[in-house]
C-alpha cells in the first residue's frame, strides 16, 4: 500500500511527501486502518518494522481532522528517555504542516526542563511522550489533568514490564478517562503482557509482524574507533575511495553533530552538505537535488531524514554513531543497496556504544564484521559489548577532529522549527 491509499488529510500527506515516504511497511498496512477505525490494538512488532509511524500517523490525522489542537489528546508511554525523544522527533517530522505540538517528558533534566514539562502538561500539548517515572512525579503534584485524553499508546511494553513499571503504568491509567483508544506495542508476548493487555485494552485487534532486516545486497562492517578519531577516519574513507563511492550518506543522531561533520568535510575540500529538520522544505529540496544530480558527493543527515531520502545508487552509508535501536539502523542502512543493487554500510563504534550495537546485531540476527582503526589514524577500543565502559578521550597530536558531545537534545525554543500552533508552518494543499 502507498500512504496515499490511507485517506490521510492533505497536510499529513504533504509532510509524508516532503520526507519521501511512499510505501507502507507491513505493520503500517495492518495497523493504520484499525487505528483509524477507533479500535484497540495489541501488536507484536520488533523495532525495525516501522511501528512508530504505524501508531503516530493515524493519531496525527485524527487530531488534525478534529480541529481541537492545543489540549492533551494523546499520551504515549515509553520505557526510556532515548525512546521518548525518538518518538517526539518522529512527531516533529510527520507534523511539519499540521500545527500540532508535542513534548517528551522524562527525568534527568534541570529545573527548566521540569517547568517546560509542567507547562505542556497544564496548558496543553497535543501529544505527550513520557517515561513512567517522570510522568508519575508530575501527576503526584496534582496539577496534571488528563480529562481530554483520547488515545493511550504503550510502546515497548515488554521492556517496561521488565524494568518493573507494571504498577506505575496502572497508576497512570487510573488518571485517564475510561473511554479512550488503547494501542499496545511489544516485541514479545509473554503472559505478563497478556495480563496487562487484559487490564487496559477493550476487545483488541491483534497483529504480529517479524522484524525487517537490511537487504542482502548491503555489505555491512563496523569500525572500532574512539570519538576523537571518527572525523579523521571518515575523511580517510572518503578520500581513499573517491572513485568507488560517488554518493555517500553520513548519518548522525543530532542536528548539531550533523552540521559539525559537514563543516569538517568541507574544510577537507570534500563536496558535502548537511540536511536536517532545521532547514526549510525548499532548502532541503535544493540540497537533495544537488545530491541526486551528483553535484554533491556527501550528504550528512539526521535520523529523522533516514526514511525520507529515496535516492537510487547510493554507494556508501556511514553511521557516524551507533543509532539508538535497530529501527534507525535498518532505516539508515536501507538507503543503499536499493532495487536489487549493492552497497556498503559502515558503522563507527566507540567504547560506550558497543552494547547498543550488540543489541542491534541480536535483533537483525546477523553479526557484523569489526575492523580496527588504521594505525596511522589512532588506536582502537577493544570490542567488549558485555563490559561496562566509561567514555574517555584519546588524543595524539590533534589528528582526530572528534565529535562534540553537547548536541544531544533538541532545543525546542531556539533556532529550530517552532512546533506550537502559533509558530507552525502551514500551507494550503491543492490536492
Amino acid at each position: 500500500m502507498r500512504f496515499d491509499d490511507f485517506d490521510f488529510c492533505y497536510e499529513l500527506l504533504d509532510g509524508l511527501d516532503a520526507m519521501g515516504f511512499e510505501t507502507a511497511t507491513p505493520i503500517q498496512e495492518q495497523a493504520i486502518p484499525i487505528i483509524m477505525d477507533g479500535k484497540d490494538i495489541i501488536a507484536c512488532a520488533q523495532t525495525g518494522t516501522g511501528k512508530t509511524a504505524a501508531f503516530l500517523l493515524p493519531i496525527l490525522d485524527k487530531i488534525t481532522r478534529s480541529g481541537e489542537q492545543g489540549k492533551v489528546n494523546t499520551l504515549v508511554i515509553a520505557p526510556t528517555r532515548e525512546l521518548a525523544l525518538q518518538i517526539d522527533q518522529q512527531v516533529e517530522g510527520f507534523s511539519y504542516f499540521l500545527g500540532i505540538s508535542s513534548l517528551a517528558v522524562y527525568g534527568g533534566g534541570d529545573g527548566m526542563s521540569w517547568e517546560q514539562q509542567k507547562k505542556a502538561l497544564t496548558k496543553g500539548a497535543d501529544l505527550i511522550i513520557a517515561t513512567p517515572g517522570r510522568l508519575l512525579s508530575h501527576l503526584g503534584m496534582g496539577y496534571v489533568k488528563f480529562d481530554d485524553i483520547e488515545h493511550l499508546i504503550l510502546d515497548e511494553a515488554d521492556r517496561m514490564l521488565d524494568m518493573g513499571f507494571f504498577e506505575d503504568i496502572m497508576s497512570i491509567v487510573g488518571h485517564l478517562p475510561k473511554e479512550r483508544q488503547n494501542l499496545l506495542f511489544s516485541a514479545t508476548m509473554p503472559p505478563k503482557i497478556r495480563q496487562l493487555a487484559k487490564k487496559i485494552l477493550k476487545e483488541p485487534e491483534q497483529i504480529s509482524i517479524a522484524i525487517s532486516k537490511p537487504a542482502e545486497g548491503v555489505l555491512q562492517a563496523a569500525y572500532l574507533v574512539f570519538d576523537d578519531y571518527k572525523t579523521a577516519l571518515l575523511k580517510s574513507l572518503i578520500k581513499d575511495k573517491k572513485d568507488a563511492y560517488h554518493s555517500i550518506i553520513v548519518f548522525a543522531s543530532t542536528k548539531k553533530l550533523v552540521s559539525q561533520i559537514a563543516r569538517e568535510l568541507q574544510r577537507a575540500n570534500v563536496p558535502a552538505k548537511s540536511i536536517s529538520s532545521d532547514l526549510e522544505q525548499k532548502e532541503r529540496e535544493d540540497v537533495l537535488l544537488e545530491f541526486r544530480n551528483r553535484q554533491l558527493q556527501v550528504l550528512v543527515a539526521t535520523d529523522i531524514m533516514a526514511r525520507g531520502i529515496d535516492i537510487k545508487e547510493i554507494n556508501l552509508v556511514v553511521n557516524y554513531d551507533v543509532p539508538s535501536d535497530a529501527e534507525d539502523y535498518v532505516h539508515r542502512v536501507g538507503r543503499t543497496a536499493r532495487a536489487d543493487s549493492t552497497g556498503v554500510a559502515l558503522t563507527f563504534i566507540n567504547e560506550t556504544d558497543q552494547r547498543k550495537f550488540y543489541s542491534i546485531e541480536t535483533l537483525i540476527e546477523q553479526e557484523v564484521a569489526k575492523i580496527k582503526t588504521p594505525e596511522q589514524i589512532g588506536a582502537s577500543p577493544e570490542y567488549e559489548p558485555h563490559k561496562k565502559h566509561k567514555s574517555h578521550k584519546h588524543r595524539s597530536g590533534g589528528k582526530g577532529g572528534g565529535r562534540s558531545r553537547g548536541g544531544g537534545n533538541r532545543n525546542r525554543g531556539g533556532s529550530g522549527r517552532n512546533k506550537n500552533r502559533s509558530g507552525s508552518k502551514n500551507r494550503n494543499s491543492n490536492r
